[in-house]
């Protein structure tokens, strides 16, 4: 994940971990672009919840469009599962956003461990396909 290379990650308990390690073993990453005050972001966030309780080999990583670090804090708290976040507002945020082409929130990009990218449409596979077939999809 040459993204991710070398660059720490939050979890909603304030604390931190390496991304290096924390991706670890992972088959898949999956980038949640999202942010409390959007309302689809909060509509879609408990389904990404109970998506992610349910798989293996994949991890999470929240890039925030919250107002604040506390927002940020507060919402990864409130509604997400216990996957990791770039810090708030960060370049390595910024960057991914504009790697990405992100211009609507909620978004979800699958990427492979390599860095390729499997969809830029992760949302509609996690709301419309079981958390096993899209996984399964994803990987094939």
């Amino acid at each position: 994940m040459d993204s991710l290379k070398g660059q720490t990650l939050v979890k909603s308990d304030g604390s931190s971990v390496p991304a290096d390690s924390a991706l670890e073993g992972k088959d898949l990453v999956l980038y949640y672009f999202s942010a409390h005050w959007c309302p689809p972001c909060r509509q879609f966030t408990p389904m990404l919840k109970d998506f992610y309780e349910e798989v293996e080999g994949l991890e999470i990583v929240f890039i925030s469009s919250d107002r604040s670090p506390e927002d940020m804090t507060s919402y990864m708290k409130e509604s997400h599962g216990d996957w990791l976040a770039v810090p708030h507002n960060s370049a390595v945020a910024n960057d991914l956003k504009q790697k990405y082409g992100i211009s609507g929130i909620p978004a979800l990009v699958v990427v492979k461990v390599d860095g390729t990218v499997v969809t830029k449409d992760g949302r509609s596979h996690v709301t419309a396909k079981t958390p096993a077939q899209a996984v399964k999809d994803w990987k094939a």
